[in-house]
């Protein structure tokens, strides 16, 4: 039980006890007489021992110990060997022993040891030199060899009664220290000098460089006999009012699409001459979708004003905004008669759709005080059904521009062809005044006279002082099947004019477009700005590729 009476004590009290910080220190004992001779008789009392050295004995033993400073590690196998046991005072140089040794002091005697002479210097290093005929070596002088050098005494110091005795030293078992060197320094092998080449020897052939590589040809900017006259890229901007900025218009367009089977690609950019005079784009280009799923509907529609008009490109986004909203509000019976394949429904209904967009085209140019042809525009739009089922495509329009299709790398022009007025034949159409309506009144068929002539006068015609106006523009429409591997390209005026006068431009958009994947956005804007001398109009083109 401790003090307190509160638990047993355990084995870790003592640890408590002894280092507890209440207890006062005793301070160093008085042991005037307490020598290291009553200190050793104490020990080998204690340790049962039989007879010890004297006090000079033990003094000078500690002394020899301590001089000699060898380790402790070989004690239990020097402890059994009786050729060294011997007299501790004859190591010591001390008188006779006065009490026999204890088991742990019977050691050998312990001579001072004194250090080694140094080693003479080593011979000269030979170097083996490979030729047929060495050189004699030059003469050597001997090197004499060191004095010995005397060997300083060690001084033995006491040693403690609790530093055991060192064994016996033996030279052979010393070791070299860490980062000694080697007294004897390796030997010098000299490599072989090379043979020398052989002048019959064929000299190896120099390793022919790899042909360089062919740079990659540029692409092309333009096509024909040379450069066009204006430069490539955009130079002045068109003038502007703070009023009128919505009708600013871009110097290009780039819209694309895919529905069902094809890939819809549509770029409008300002043409060369326009880009240099600072003058607006005329071209104007319309992608809109209406509807949702198969029967959704796709319009494409490209408008170029009349040129060398004020507000050009206003009447060109006016067309095409106006034929859109006509289209989108009829989209589903559209859309029904395209997949039905109703030609005659198409012509008639789209007829009255874009006549219904240039009569409000009239009437915005009487509202602006204008006249009817300063404000308007050529009109030429697509028409592509969502449904993968439904291959035909729809052209209608009024004004120029072209029609293209390329099949099996070769163009064709689609354009629907108008007669011209030279080529007109037939009757005149029956009416007052003409010689058939007289015959007609006079007699029948049968010849038979039903009126008389009365000899009345005539009146006279109305006198016309303006010109006649020249006759509208006819309407245009055509509906084809695409068939896997076509392209499809409506252009306006700008694009179609250098695709027919120039036979290089459409050879190598052929070449370009040769492949059955359709070009990204940024591939056909470069292929449609492929410039040829002698046309900067403006130039607006939509592909269709078809799957």
């Amino acid at each position: 039980m401790s003090q307190q009476g509160d638990r047993p004590a355990t084995t870790d009290d003592w640890w408590g006890r002894l280092y507890d910080e209440s207890a006062r220190d005793t301070g160093p004992a008085e042991a005037p007489d307490d020598t290291i001779d009553d200190r050793f008789d104490s020990a080998a009392d204690t340790l049962g021992a039989e007879g010890a050295a004297d006090a000079t004995t033990r003094a000078g033993y500690g002394q020899a110990v301590d001089a000699i400073g060898v380790d402790d590690e070989d004690d239990e196998d020097d402890a059994g060997d009786e050729d060294d046991d011997v007299d501790v005072a004859a190591a010591a140089g001390s008188g006779p022993v006065s009490r026999p040794l204890a088991w742990w002091e019977a050691r050998g005697a312990y001579p001072v040891i004194q250090a080694p002479a140094p080693a003479p210097a080593s011979p000269p290093t030979i170097v083996d030199t490979p030729p047929a005929v060495p050189p004699p070596p030059p003469p050597q002088a001997p090197t004499p060899a060191p004095s010995p050098v005397a060997p300083t005494p060690l001084t033995p110091r006491p040693r403690a009664p609790w530093e055991p005795p060192p064994a016996a030293f033996d030279p052979s078992d010393a070791r070299p220290l860490p980062g000694a060197v080697d007294p004897a320094p390796p030997r010098v092998t000299t490599p072989a000098p090379a043979p020398a080449p052989d002048p019959r020897a064929a000299a190896p052939e120099a390793p022919i460089p790899p042909a360089p590589e062919p740079a990659p040809a540029a692409p092309l900017t333009y096509v024909g006999d040379g450069p066009p006259t204006y430069d490539a890229e955009p130079t002045a901007l068109p003038a502007t009012e703070a009023e009128a900025l919505g009708q600013l218009v871009a110097d290009t367009v780039l819209d694309g699409a895919r529905y069902g089977t094809y890939t819809l690609r549509a770029a409008s950019m300002r043409g060369d001459s326009a880009r240099y005079r600072g003058e607006p784009r005329r071209d104007a280009l319309l992608t809109a979708r209406f509807g949702a799923g198969p029967s959704a509907l796709v319009l494409v529609a490209v408008a170029t004003g009349a040129r060398a008009t004020e507000g050009a490109h206003l009447s060109a986004a006016d067309a095409c905004r106006w034929i859109g909203g006509a289209v989108g509000r009829s989209h589903s019976r559209l859309g029904e008669d395209i997949r039905a394949g109703r030609r005659g429904d198409l012509k008639s209904g789209l007829h009255r759709l874009t006549d219904r967009t240039y009569g409000k085209l009239r009437a915005r140019a009487a509202e602006l005080g204008r006249e009817p042809e300063d404000y308007t525009a050529s009109l030429r739009c697509l028409l592509l059904s969502a449904d993968p089922d439904c291959r035909t495509r729809v052209f209608f329009g009024v004004g120029g521009g072209g029609l293209f299709r390329l099949r099996d790398g070769a163009w064709q022009d689609l354009e629907p062809l108008l007669p011209e007025p030279a080529d007109i034949r037939g009757e005149p159409v029956l009416g007052f005044g003409s010689a058939r309506s007289e015959a007609s009144a006079e007699q029948t068929s049968e010849g038979d006279r039903l009126t008389m002539d009365l000899e009345i006068t005539k009146p006279p015609g109305p006198v016309v002082e303006d010109p006649v106006p020249p006759p509208p523009e006819p309407f245009r429409f055509r509906a084809s099947v695409a068939r896997p591997g076509d392209t499809l390209l409506l252009t306006s005026v700008g694009l179609a004019e250098p695709l027919r006068g120039e036979p290089a431009l459409g050879d190598e958009l052929a070449a370009r477009w040769a492949s059955a994947e359709p070009p990204g956005l940024a591939e056909y804007l470069s292929d449609v700005r492929l410039r040829v001398k002698g046309y900067a109009d403006d130039r607006t083109a939509v592909g269709v590729w078809e799957a």
